[in-house]
């Protein structure tokens, strides 16, 4: 559903979805800040691996791998 709040980590596999807020602090912000996850940014899920994690996504032209406990603190909006 669009619009439907959820954490990245909890997008399936082709689903497209808008970073809305961080909740994450120190290094791991730092690193997600640097990888271009900031309000506003588009995501897609390409991939997830057999167990789900970790999951492949496309940030801003990038594929970027990451894992399902770091996808919990960032929030998206589903597109």
């Amino acid at each position: 559903m669009e619009g439907e709040l959820l954490p990245l980590s909890g997008m399936k596999a082709g689903g497209r979805a808008r970073v809305v807020r961080l909740d994450t602090e120190g290094a791991m912000r730092r690193r997600l800040l640097d990888l271009g996850l900031v309000e506003g940014t588009t995501v897609e899920c390409l991939h997830r691996s057999m167990w789900g994690d970790p999951a492949a996504y496309r940030i801003r032209g990038a594929v970027i791998a990451l894992r399902q406990s770091d996808g919990e603190g960032i929030l998206v909006a589903a597109i």
